[in-house]
């Protein structure tokens, strides 16, 4: 049969076109015409689509006939490899999935269990600002070593913590693309034997690029010219150095939270970074700070802003900078020339505890409220040393006087 007789076949039903056994136009009621190949396959009569007419013209619909019969002499069933190819199709789309939409979905999976809003929204805030932007659109099973240093070598360095949480995130997010099936191999965002040949370790660089603070034996001094300033971030900050505290652990502070009689500062887990209460010895100083302040009464914080809601981190930070504009940048860090910063002052604390006391390492440690590395002494440690902080928070205190 020759094309232009193919073309004339318009009666419902199957035609043999003839030079390839088997090879038919299936005309339907419709009118729509298609090719179908009609053989034996390990004895079981097999109609094999070859596509619609005219977009597969007779003489492809030959050539695609001759194919198929060549696999089947070969042992192939070209209808199960048709069905399998459509099945791996379907399957790699379901698995074809991008860094940014595993990253919501393992938000989505994990956030619930995530101490606050705020942490989730750390989460949302570095995907979003390192990652996206890089690797946000490219597939988790083509994700390599080079994309995760693509996100991570422009800021290891400069923002170390930022980038080092980062890392961990995107390590979590892998695995779970992984556990999913999304992905297979090793993890490119895992640390020890992979990206820790590529960068040095986060402890180090940070080591060297701290929180700008002061030698020990200028703090006192420090606190003297603080005491002497008015405002209410003036008083927080002291606070925040007398209990070395985080910012905005200080910051946050309510009434309710504070046992003046004995002398603690209860800080409940949800405004704790570990997400672990906290309890604080108030040494006298520290008593005689807060006796001192006005309540306002449209808000229970102990330092609130002038219309009651929370002082802005900014707040303590100016203090210190308007003592450098007034002092001649005399409170500065001298192994950077830095202005020093309130979150500062735990080095600071630190170091003093170290090599001005003989108080355990634990102890400092525990006042500052660390969490512990070490998960084996982490499982037996019971108490947190409070008596012992008393102790230490008391000659802080002192010293600071």
């Amino acid at each position: 049969m020759a094309a232009i007789e193919v073309a004339r076949l318009v009666r419902p039903g199957k035609h043999a076109v003839g030079v390839v056994p088997g090879l038919h136009l299936l005309v339907k009621e419709t009118g729509a015409k298609s090719w179908v190949l009609r053989v034996m396959v390990a004895g079981r009569r097999r109609d094999v689509g070859l596509g619609g007419f005219p977009a597969v013209t007779l003489a492809q619909a030959r050539e695609a006939a001759r194919a198929a019969r060549d696999k089947i002499r070969g042992g192939v069933d070209p209808v199960e490899e048709a069905r399998l190819a459509r099945s791996n199709l379907k399957a790699s789309r379901a698995a074809a999935i991008t860094f940014q939409h595993a990253s919501a979905q393992y938000i989505k999976a994990h956030g619930r269990s995530w101490r606050n809003e705020k942490h989730r929204q750390q989460w949302k805030n570095t995907l979003a600002t390192y990652a996206d932007p890089l690797i946000g659109d490219i597939l988790v099973s083509h994700l390599s070593m080079s994309h995760v240093l693509q996100v991570l070598e422009p800021i290891w360095f400069e923002k170390t913590e930022t980038a080092s949480r980062l890392r961990g995130r995107i390590e979590s997010i892998l695995d779970w693309a992984k556990g999913r099936g999304y992905r297979s191999g090793d993890n490119p965002a895992a640390w020890k034997g992979n990206l820790d040949t590529q960068l040095p370790k986060a402890d180090r660089v940070a080591r060297q690029d701290n929180q700008p603070a002061l030698p020990i034996d200028l703090t006192p001094e420090f606190m003297r010219r603080l005491r002497r300033a008015d405002g209410q971030g003036a008083r927080a900050l002291e606070f925040t150095i007398l209990t070395v505290a985080r910012s905005g652990e200080a910051r946050g502070a309510g009434w309710s939270e504070i046992d003046m009689e004995g002398k603690v500062w209860t800080i409940p887990a949800s405004r704790m970074k570990a997400g672990v209460e906290h309890r604080v010895p108030l040494s006298s100083q520290a008593i005689k700070l807060l006796k001192a302040l006005p309540r306002v009464a449209e808000s229970q914080l102990v330092f609130p802003a002038p219309r009651g809601a929370i002082l802005s981190d900014m707040t303590l930070t100016a203090v210190i900078r308007r003592f450098n504009e007034a002092d001649k940048d005399k409170w500065v860090d001298p192994r950077n020339g830095r202005g020093v910063v309130p979150h500062g002052f735990r080095s600071t604390f630190r170091d003093w505890a170290a090599e001005r006391t003989n108080f355990p390492r634990e102890v400092a440690e525990m006042a500052l409220a660390h969490t512990i590395d070490n998960k084996v002494e982490a499982a037996y440690r019971r108490g947190d040393l409070f008596e012992k902080r008393r102790l230490m928070m008391n000659e802080w205190a002192s010293f600071l006087e």
